[in-house]
């Protein structure tokens, strides 16, 4: 192949995407680099038989056109900076709780209408609930106002902390703070500390007092102002925009080209070998892998080996892609929901089902009269490993374990066994090999009472090797996933003498 550039991205997850993109705009050479023939990664959509399904993520944010949201409405921001136009769908309900204990809540994006329905459910928890919705809004308020940039660049981060000194000294405070613990510090009954934990579990997958407090500020309070979104035609036009703003200033983004090696010289990476054994050479490496794939996959010099326990690792998932009779699903039904029938079991693999109906909000994803039906529950890939993939036992096991779940949700949704059409399973094994990632992983996540700013940054242990994705801070999520591009971009470009403007 013999090319070479600035900047090689292995993966074409949208933190690595987010980066190049900003990368190739502001001059530099990018040329990303993805094993599967569509992009995007865990974000990405796939079609069949007139469905068009989401890989994983279906509530967005960042797609706000009111630039007061500041880094939060990164989306908006980045696509508008790329002269590329993502049509997108308001979300009236970010997520509908359906939990133990007679919990049944839609989280509204008009705030007060949500909080009336919680307060209606706890009356007695009216202060604690407006209290601690209230301190969320306080560190949304304060990141909002910051300018997006690497926390490993000293020149972004004296620059901001010059300017904004108050809001830069009470939002390191709050970083030594969990979710969980502001909680208790406004409300003592119990289920509604376990529907916060829900809160925290639908999109960290842990429950809150493991949840940084910074990070619950950006997810649970943007979603009533900057709202939930959904791409036309699916999650994969997002990444499908990225690529269109890379090659629109000169980058390339090569499908079907797996790299099998980070290259490293002295400490120093240079580039990468693909799995036919060509070469890349770039003045700098960006991974959008986890950081186990990273460290103990493509960095073969055994110094930079980190245990399996270094990080928590996030479970992975059993995922059901169902095309449904229309007829099945109720005028009024909303678009996300989250199901839970038994507190002790919730978050443990199974125990919640995650349910997605985008076609309710883009009916150009299912054919006329049908509904694009996306139901998934953590799983782990020990339960998998000894099923052969494609071999009739691994086929009856994932046939087996979809019958037990579509069983409890046909309590929100009676009927719904008979009006399925199609049906595709993946399980943990799918999640490794599609899309690389070590047992499948959700990814890197923090131990509870860990500082959010302990997440690994940017910048790795070997020079010119940069890092990207849900393995980084700020995390787990697209719109958190798109932050750490932003920021990554951000560092590369200082070191490599070409500061990014701000977005």
């Amino acid at each position: 192949m013999g090319y070479s550039a600035d900047i090689v991205v292995i993966g074409s997850g949208i933190g690595g995407l987010t980066a190049a993109a900003l990368l190739q705009e502001r001059g530099f050479s990018t040329i990303t680099l993805e094993k599967n023939a569509v992009p995007g990664g865990s974000c990405s959509s796939f079609k069949r038989a007139g469905y068009t399904f989401d890989a994983g993520a279906s509530v967005f944010y960042g797609f706000s056109d009111n630039d007061r949201y500041g880094t939060l409405n990164l989306h908006d921001r980045i696509f508008r900076k790329l002269g590329i136009e993502v049509p997108v769908i308001p979300d009236p309900v970010q997520i509908h709780y359906h939990l133990p204990d007679a919990v049944d809540i839609p989280v509204y994006y008009h705030k007060e209408k949500f909080l009336s329905g919680l307060i209606e459910r706890f009356p007695r928890e009216e202060r604690g609930i407006r209290a601690f919705y209230r301190e969320l809004e306080s560190v949304h308020e304060i990141l909002s106002s910051l300018p997006a940039g690497s926390l490993e660049d000293p020149v972004h981060i004296l620059s901001v902390a010059g300017d904004h000194p108050s809001k830069v000294f009470a939002l390191a405070l709050k970083t030594f703070r969990s979710m969980g613990k502001t909680a208790r510090h406004y409300v003592s009954d119990k289920t509604l500390l376990r529907f916060f934990d829900m809160e925290a579990y639908s999109w960290a997958v842990q429950d809150a007092l493991a949840t940084p407090l910074v990070n619950a500020g950006i997810c649970l309070a943007d979603r009533h102002l900057g709202g939930i979104h959904y791409p036309v035609g699916g999650s994969g036009a997002i990444p499908e925009a990225l690529c269109g703003g890379i090659r629109k200033f000169g980058g390339k983004v090569l499908f079907n080209t797996e790299v099998s090696e980070i290259l490293v010289t002295n400490g120093k990476a240079e580039g990468v070998r693909l799995s036919n054994g060509e070469v890349i050479t770039a003045r700098a490496v960006i991974s959008n892998a986890t950081v186990w794939d990273t460290c103990n996959r493509l960095l073969k010099d055994t110094r930079y080996r980190i245990s399996d326990d270094r990080y928590h690792m996030a479970p992975s998932w059993f995922q059901m892609f169902l095309g449904v009779d229309a007829s099945i699903i109720p005028d009024d039904f909303n678009v996300h929901h989250i199901f839970v029938d038994d507190w002790k079991g919730y978050s443990m693999p199974g125990g919640t089902i995650y349910l997605s109906i985008p076609s309710l909000l883009d009916p150009t994803v299912a054919p006329a009269g049908k509904h694009v039906f996306h139901a998934f529950v953590t799983d782990e890939k020990n339960r998998w490993k000894n099923l052969q993939l494609r071999k009739s036992a691994y086929v009856d096991a994932k046939k087996a374990y979809a019958a037990t779940l579509l069983k409890r949700i046909e309590k929100l949704l009676p009927g719904l066994r008979d009006a399925v059409e199609l049906d595709i399973l993946a399980t943990p094994l799918t999640h490794e090999r599609y899309l690389n990632r070590y047992n499948g992983t959700y990814g890197a996540q923090l131990f509870a009472g860990q500082n959010v700013l302990q997440k690994p940054q940017n910048r790795t242990a070997v020079r010119n090797l940069f890092a990207a994705g849900d393995s980084t801070f700020p995390g787990q999520g697209v719109i958190a996933v798109t932050y750490s591009g932003v920021s990554c971009a951000s560092c590369i470009a200082r070191k490599l003498g070409n500061p990014l403007d701000y977005l």
